[in-house]
């Protein structure tokens, strides 16, 4: 189904546990990709500008993988600020997986991988609350892609 199901208790706490490690939405995103890259390297083929980087030093200091990973991080907490509003959100993630599906022929399966280890450095740097805050946001946002892709016809 198109419409999501968040109490405001969970947008709030989900807008909470976000705040924090969006703080430093550069920073944080970069370690998600390097961290991504180095226990995924498949899913570096998919970047042909960061396909011949091996160490996890050199994709930490490449623009290239910073600008990314800000703007993975700057798209979710597009999404994050309209947890409230179901159109509103689809209309930030649908057109994102209509073109990592179509155009860029990105795996569904990164997404999820992607949004993992996102859980996992809120798990390791704030606790396990502000993971389980943030858990709903990343399971909605992976279904609802998932569904965009099946109708795109993966």
């Amino acid at each position: 189904s198109s419409t999501m199901s968040f109490s405001e208790a969970e947008v709030q706490s989900a807008r909470g546990a976000w705040e924090k490690i969006y703080v430093d939405a550069e920073d944080n995103g970069t370690t998600v990709l390097v961290r991504m890259f180095t226990e995924h390297p498949d899913t570096k083929s998919y970047f042909t500008h960061f396909k011949g980087m091996d160490s996890a030093e050199e994709m930490k200091q490449s623009d290239q993988v910073r600008g990314h990973g800000k703007r993975v991080f700057t798209a979710i907490n597009d999404m994050v600020q309209h947890l409230d509003n179901s159109e509103a959100f689809l209309g930030i993630l649908n057109p994102l997986s209509k073109k990592h599906a179509a155009q860029l022929k990105i795996d569904p399966k990164n997404f999820r991988i992607i949004c993992d280890i996102i859980l996992q450095l809120m798990e390791e740097k704030f606790g396990g609350d502000c993971k389980a805050s943030f858990e709903k946001v990343t399971n909605e946002i992976c279904t609802h892609l998932n569904n965009v892709y099946k109708e795109a016809g993966w």
